[in-house]
């Protein structure tokens, strides 16, 4: 008769397995923990884009109206409130704003506040996501702090509410939204004819920057430092030279395009280099063209998604 056989563990090789098990359960929590900005931060637009989002506004053409809002972060004593300008039912609260397509809205935003708090505009009546590019001060994950500031601007490309709002996740749902009514472009426009030569020249410097973690893209400057993607003006008829360097680590293109949405239908040979042959590293190049018909244009990078991450100015024609 075979004896049955039983296998057991002494208590201290229970203890090393449980130390193991105690040890891997520390690290793993450190590793979730140390990364929390990143799981409650947003993508990158254009990553939003490729998921299916929908274009929230595209630039339409500028009526020469700007409006200057400027908006401060509020807290309430017990934290519980959070709003723009005043507290809630006091005069002042997330002031509406009210405006046409084509206008400008410069937002100039300060943090009033005890707390953490960035901000953007958005399409969507809930949560803190579908940040329409270039609207953005600060981020969830590198927000403002205590005492800072920044600025940004918005050009409605359609009619319709929109919203400004802390993109914080529930600093919204706590208060920090105002209301953007967005109404029909007024009547006006370009003849859209190009002028004849005038024989008048202009040199521009536009270089390509990104930010560390390259959620952010523009030209000569991030989103709130000097220089972030000046606005061209110039006569239709004006020769152009633009010269470009790339001072980020990935690959770029420029164009002067009609729609910033598509960078394949750059105008007037205006190209640097370009999507399938761009700009590495360290590299520049120019291009001189001749300003065409009157009224509102951009210049991208026409790398795709790069202009949805925040590389496109306006270039208008006069």
């Amino acid at each position: 008769m075979t004896e049955n056989q039983y296998y057991l563990t002494t208590p201290a090789r229970t203890g090393k397995m449980m130390a193991i098990m105690l040890g891997i359960c520390i690290v793993g929590g450190a590793i979730f923990f140390s990364l929390w900005d990143y799981w409650i931060s947003e993508p990158a637009p254009v990553v939003a884009m490729m998921a299916g989002d929908a274009d929230q506004a595209a630039p339409a053409a500028q009526t020469g109206k700007t409006i200057t809002q400027d908006l401060s972060f509020i807290e309430s004593s017990d934290f519980r409130s959070l709003t723009f300008n005043a507290l809630i039912d006091e005069p002042g609260a997330n002031p509406t704003i009210e405006m046409n397509v084509g206008d400008k809205v410069i937002f100039n935003v300060v943090n009033d506040g005890k707390s953490f708090h960035a901000f953007g505009v958005t399409k969507d009546d809930e949560g803190f996501g579908g940040i329409i590019p270039g609207t953005e001060v600060a981020s969830a994950s590198n927000p403002l702090k205590a005492g800072e500031s920044g600025t940004s601007e918005f050009i409605a490309g359609e009619e319709g509410t929109y919203y400004y709002i802390c993109t914080v996740p529930g600093h919204r749902e706590q208060g920090m939204v105002g209301e953007i009514i967005v109404g029909p472009a007024q009547s006006g426009g370009s003849s859209g004819v190009a002028a004849a030569p005038t024989g008048v020249s202009h040199d521009f410097t536009l270089d390509f920057v990104e930010s560390d973690d390259f959620r952010t893209l523009a030209f000569n400057a991030l989103p709130g430092e000097d220089g972030h993607n000046p606005e061209i003006r110039v006569n239709s008829g004006d020769e152009v030279t633009i010269t470009s360097a790339n001072n980020g680590k990935s690959f770029h293109a420029f164009g002067v395009v009609a729609n910033p949405e598509d960078f394949n239908n750059v105008i007037w040979g205006s190209d640097i280099a370009s999507a399938s042959n761009p700009l590495k590293p360290g590299e520049s190049g120019s291009t001189t063209f001749t300003a065409g018909a009157p009224g509102t244009y951009y210049y991208i990078c026409t790398v795709p998604g790069h202009a949805l991450q925040g590389m496109v100015g306006n270039f208008i024609v006069e």
